[in-house]
C-alpha cells in the first residue's frame, strides 16, 4: 500500500459537497472584556438586524464588555451599549483583525451570553484558516511533502470536527489550541506552509462518504497507537520516528515520521496512505468557501 502508484492515488479523488459555510474558530471564552483592533476601517454589526451599530477606526484598540446579558464597547472612557449580545466585526476594505496580539483574517464574532461572559469567534474560509493552522503545528521548513501531509490531515480534521459538532453548543467549530488544532491566524502565516495548502486545496480523507477526523501527533517515540472507538481508519505502524522522544497521544500521523519520510523521498500521499488505513482521497467541493 505505502508504494501506490500517483495515478491510482489520482483515481480515488472524487468530489463530495458538504454545505457551504465558513469554518468557525473560537478564541476567547468567558472573557469579561476582549480587546479587538483592526488595520484598516471596520463596521460592528448587529448580527441579529444585520445593521451597522459602530465603526472601528483603523489601528485603534476597543474594548468590548459583557454587560449582564448585552455588549457594550467602550469609547472615549464610557462604554457604549451596543443593545444587542451578538455582534459581528468585519473589515471595509481587505485587511486584518487583531485579538490576542495576533492578526486574523476573516471576521470576528463576539457573543454575550450573560454570566458565562464573552466569547471571541473568527469565521473565515477554510483554506485561509489552514494557513493558520500548518505553521503552528508544524515547522514551515520541513520538506514540502510533509508540509502537504500535514495540510491534507488538518483540513480533514477540521470538516470531521466541525461536521461533529464537538463545539456546537458554544457558537462555534473548533478552539484555537491542541485541544483540536493549533491556530495562530495570520500571523503566523509563511510562504513555504500557504503553499503546502494551496498544493493540497480541498482534498481529505474519507470513509463510507465520511470525512475522517485524521488525529495526529509530534512523535510516538517509534510506534503509533490506536483508540478503543471503532475507528476502523487508524493502526498501529512504525511511525518513522525512532530516537525521537515520544511526544502527544501517539494516535495517527507521527509529524516527524512523516517529515522523515518525506526526506526518504516519500510524496504526501503516499505518508498519508501509510499511517491510516481503509480510507479514499477526496475534494471537496469549491462552494465550501463563501
Amino acid at each position: 500500500m505505502l508504494f501506490k502508484k500517483i495515478f491510482l492515488i489520482i483515481c480515488l479523488i472524487f468530489l463530495i459537497s458538504p454545505k457551504a459555510e465558513a469554518i468557525k474558530i473560537g478564541l476567547q471564552t468567558n472573557m469579561k472584556e476582549i480587546k479587538i483592533a483592526s488595520s484598516v476601517s471596520a463596521e460592528i454589526y448587529d448580527v441579529f438586524q444585520n445593521k451597522v451599530l459602530y465603526e472601528i477606526r483603523p489601528m485603534k484598540v476597543y474594548v468590548f464588555k459583557s454587560k449582564g446579558n448585552e455588549l457594550a464597547v467602550e469609547a472615549n472612557r464610557k462604554d457604549v451599549g451596543l443593545g444587542t449580545n451578538q455582534i459581528m466585526i468585519r473589515t471595509k476594505t481587505p485587511g486584518f483583525l487583531c485579538a490576542k496580539k495576533a492578526w486574523y483574517r476573516g471576521d470576528f464574532i463576539i457573543t454575550n451570553w450573560g454570566a458565562s461572559g464573552a466569547t471571541l469567534i473568527n469565521k473565515l474560509p477554510l483554506e485561509d484558516y489552514l494557513k493558520g493552522v500548518v505553521p503552528s503545528e508544524m515547522p514551515s521548513k520541513w520538506n514540502t511533502e510533509a508540509l502537504r501531509a500535514q495540510a491534507i490531515a488538518a483540513r480533514s480534521y477540521a470538516v470531521a470536527t466541525k461536521e461533529a459538532g464537538k463545539h456546537g453548543s458554544k457558537g462555534f467549530d473548533l478552539v484555537d489550541t491542541t485541544a483540536d488544532q493549533a491556530y495562530g491566524g495570520a500571523s503566523v502565516e509563511k510562504i513555504t506552509t500557504s503553499k503546502a495548502v494551496d498544493d493540497t486545496k480541498g482534498i481529505v480523507l474519507v470513509q463510507n462518504k465520511r470525512i475522517l477526523p485524521t488525529y495526529y501527533h509530534a512523535s510516538s517515540g517509534g510506534q503509533t497507537k490506536v483508540w478503543n472507538s471503532g475507528n476502523s481508519f487508524l493502526q498501529s505502524v512504525p511511525a518513522f520516528d525512532e530516537g525521537t522522544k515520544k511526544n502527544g497521544h501517539g494516535v495517527g500521523m507521527s509529524q516527524h515520521g512523516a517529515n522523515n519520510m518525506a526526506a526518504q523521498g516519500y510524496n504526501a500521499y503516499q505518508i498519508l496512505n501509510y499511517f491510516y488505513k481503509d480510507f479514499k482521497f477526496a475534494k471537496l467541493s469549491d462552494n465550501w468557501d463563501i
